[in-house]
């Protein structure tokens, strides 16, 4: 796979994760999480549970753009993605965060299995 194929499968893996927060999805959400999911958030830490169960009340991202992506192999089945996000939660204003994920494909495909997000200045 050459790097705009890796590029192009993480940039799909994680639009799918934004779009579950946009359709309130928590089947979608979790589908991409691993088991042993880790988010480092301004708010602290989540773990699977709790990053799908941000949706328990419905969407919580409005509209989101995914931009400056690149990816870096980190082995035979692990990759990064980062990137920078702007996106807009329901009846607020943009915000904008720099985020890193690690995904590890399975015999399932790719799964997320860290998100680190931090805050642009």
């Amino acid at each position: 796979m050459t790097d705009t194929a890796l590029l192009d499968e993480l940039t799909t893996c994680e639009t799918a994760v934004w779009q579950a927060l946009v359709d309130g999805s928590v089947a979608a959400d979790m589908a991409a999480l691993h088991d042993s999911f880790l988010g480092v958030y301004p708010t602290g830490f989540a773990d699977k549970a709790a990053h799908a169960g941000q949706l328990a009340d419905g969407p919580t991202i409005a509209a989101f753009d995914l931009s400056d992506l690149r990816a870096m192999r980190l082995g035979s089945q692990h990759a990064l993605l980062s990137y920078l996000a702007r996106f807009r939660r329901p009846d607020g204003p943009e915000e904008q965060m720099y985020v890193s994920s690690i995904w590890m494909r399975d015999k399932g495909g790719w799964r997320n299995v860290f998100s680190q997000d931090t805050p642009a200045g």
